[in-house]
């Protein structure tokens, strides 16, 4: 198929890679032309200077970038994404964002008789270097099924949840539950520290018990050796955990954990630690 992808940062530049290796040809937008350009001479495909161009003759155009206001350059106005785009062809929106803006997407995208899909990621940056991220959608099941082989290219698990805005209120539901468990994890890590115990042989054991988690398995010895490097920074899970407790406000759900936790991140980036990852949070309980 003919496709655009806009957005290369940690995670578009492998998932369009992934894209061009399995045999589709590739054109990709970057705000810096200098990462195109770098893309383009790791995988071949070819770049764009704006994204109308980039979307001009594409049947699937996919997206991630950093927020709604990013979301909103790239796809409006004369030079956006929905101006190139032909009709019947759909725009996948990988970003993590409202999902307020993905209805607003999903009637602008009718509106000119082309589709949407709302379709956050879960999986980091090795999710997205190893094909392995679990996609959540959202949008009308005809549109999904037009999308959903390219996007099994770099997915573990790619499901529709509901009609537009359901991926997002699902990534929403992830990053929720993400954020409890660091902080638990976090608590576990430092109580066992200063308890004068052997951090690593206790998760050793309670690895292969209930308390058992990826966040455990994954960033729990990295944890204890004060390794923080790992892709999703601090500044973007404020920005996701924003956008949590924008949406229990309007739908009146209780969140006080994701809340609290929201403010240790803010301890963090107060720390100097705005682009360490997440299982930071263990530095403010040291």
């Amino acid at each position: 198929m003919k496709l655009a992808f806009l957005g290369l940062g940690v995670m578009g530049f492998p998932m369009a890679g992934h894209l061009q290796k399995a045999g589709h040809a590739v054109t990709v937008y970057n705000r810096n032309a200098e990462k195109s350009a770098k893309w383009v001479s790791t995988y071949g495909g070819a770049s764009a200077k704006t994204p109308r161009e980039a979307t001009s003759d594409a049947d699937i155009v996919l997206m991630c970038v950093g927020n709604d206001d990013d979301v909103r350059s790239v796809v409006y106005g004369d030079d956006g994404a929905l101006a190139g785009m032909k009709a019947g062809a759909v725009l996948v929106d990988h970003t993590t964002a409202s999902a307020i803006l993905a209805r607003e997407l999903d009637a602008a995208a009718k509106a000119q008789s082309k589709g949407f899909i709302d379709a956050p990621v879960s999986g980091g940056q090795a999710g997205a270097e190893n094909g392995k991220l679990g996609i959540m959608c959202g949008g009308d099941p005809a549109t999904f099924d037009r999308a959903k082989d390219v996007l099994n290219v770099y997915a573990k698990a790619c499901v529709r949840i509901g009609d537009a805005g359901a991926g997002q209120l699902t990534k929403m539901v992830n990053q929720i539950c993400i954020a409890g468990l660091v902080q638990a994890l976090s608590e576990g890590l430092a109580f066992a520290q200063k308890a004068g115990v052997d951090a690593k042989l206790v998760l050793e054991v309670i690895s292969k018990g209930a308390a058992q988690s990826w966040q455990m398995e994954n960033r729990g010895t990295t944890m204890i050796d004060g390794k923080f490097d790992f892709g999703f920074a601090v500044d973007w899970m404020r920005k996701d955990l924003g956008i949590v407790l924008e949406e229990a406000r309007r739908n009146g759900a209780r969140v006080p954990v994701t809340a609290l936790v929201d403010q240790f991140y803010a301890d963090v980036q107060n720390m100097g630690g705005n682009r360490l990852d997440t299982s930071s949070l263990i530095k403010r309980l040291s």
